[in-house]
């Protein structure tokens, strides 16, 4: 199963929709919404290529670390959903992406 489905048609990890980085780490720790989240393993593709070999494993990424404090799925750190989704439309810098997976708790 892919962990991470990423729908950031530039960057140098994303091959049809699927991240390859060795870890994808999702932050915003104090976000109330997904827009205030975002993927700070992006890297444009205009600057570093593609990177979709990249992976400590053959295949798609399967590490996801999260630092949003305030998600219902970060668990010490980590993600314990199954899978996410990232997005972001024109994306140049990190802060341009969201984890739509994201769910607020207090």
């Amino acid at each position: 199963m892919v962990k991470i489905n990423c729908q950031v048609t530039n960057c140098s990890h994303n091959k049809s929709s699927i991240c390859y980085a060795n870890c994808v780490d999702i932050v915003g720790s104090s976000a109330k919404k997904n827009d205030d989240t975002c993927c700070g393993s992006f890297l444009n593709k205009i600057h570093y290529s593609e990177l979709t070999n990249n992976t400590l494993r053959l295949g798609a990424c399967d590490c996801l670390k999260c630092t949003v404090e305030t998600c219902a799925f970060n668990n010490n750190h980590l993600c314990t959903l199954d899978n996410i989704q990232v997005n972001g439309e024109n994306v140049e810098y990190h802060t341009q992406t969201d984890c739509d997976s994201f769910k607020f708790s207090r």
